[in-house]
């Protein structure tokens, strides 16, 4: 059966822990070379030889996709080392959890920095390459908090909302040109939880990860299956949660 990933080169915001490292590994054992993009350079020096010892393809740059430039430095570094960028994976995220009278306004402005304005980021750094290859495609991760409105997660709900938005958007303007997907994790086992400022909404949200959460093994593989696909055809939206996820 033919590989669908085998190939093609695959650039990940947030690649350093989680989602990212898990999407960042699978990709690269299937034939994928990846190009890494995080904040923490250690974490990101890890993962490369990691992957290089495995015998895949990688490179990284140290990147913040609050910048602008940053996200246009991961693109030109998959461009340059491997010829082409086939796959962006807008997969940095953070989350504040607070009631909105709370006036976390601090909290508001990070998330909209890094969940809506850094995947836009991404996205600009992406299409004009993908202009002239005359293909490509754009992986937004967003979250189920985004499809189950609840207290506390108001304005990180509406980051992810927002992407959901612009992903539909840009897939019916792409025209065909290149393809756009939607992947919405629920509870996943990985450190998201630890950046949450407020106490007992992080206590509250690692202890229910630890009983019900699933690994981020399984958002990877379906990553995977979204780009293995045919060119012709687009994914455009895949929820995956646990079972036991309310």
């Amino acid at each position: 059966m033919e590989n669908g990933i085998k190939g093609k080169v695959v650039a990940i915001t947030g690649a350093s822990s989680g989602i990212g490292e898990a999407t960042a590994l699978l990709l690269a054992e299937r034939g994928a070379a990846v190009v890494l993009g995080a904040r923490r350079v250690d974490r990101l020096a890890a993962l490369n030889a990691q992957i290089k010892s495995a015998g895949g393809e990688v490179a990284y740059v140290v990147s913040d996709v609050k910048r602008k430039a940053d996200l246009a430095s991961l693109v030109t570094l998959a461009c340059e080392r491997f010829g082409k960028l086939d796959v962006l994976i807008n997969n940095a995220g953070v989350s504040q959890l607070s009631r909105i009278d709370e006036l976390d306004v601090e909290g508001w402005e990070e998330m909209i920095d890094i969940n809506l304005k850094g995947v836009l980021y991404g996205i600009a750094a992406a299409l004009p390459v993908f202009s002239q290859q005359g293909s490509g495609h754009i992986i937004n991760v967003i979250s189920t908090s985004g499809i189950k409105i609840v207290p506390m997660q108001g304005v990180y709900a509406a980051t992810k909302n927002a992407v959901r938005t612009l992903s539909e958007a840009l897939r019916q303007e792409s025209n065909g040109r290149w393809r756009v997907t939607g992947i919405s994790p629920g509870f996943v086992r990985t450190e998201f939880a630890s950046k949450i400022k407020n106490p007992s909404m992080r206590a509250a949200i690692t202890e229910r990860s630890e009983t019900v959460a699933i690994s981020p093994d399984a958002v990877a593989r379906a990553i995977a299956f979204a780009i293995e696909q045919p060119e012709n055809v687009d994914v455009g939206d895949i929820v995956v949660r646990p079972s036991a996820q309310d």
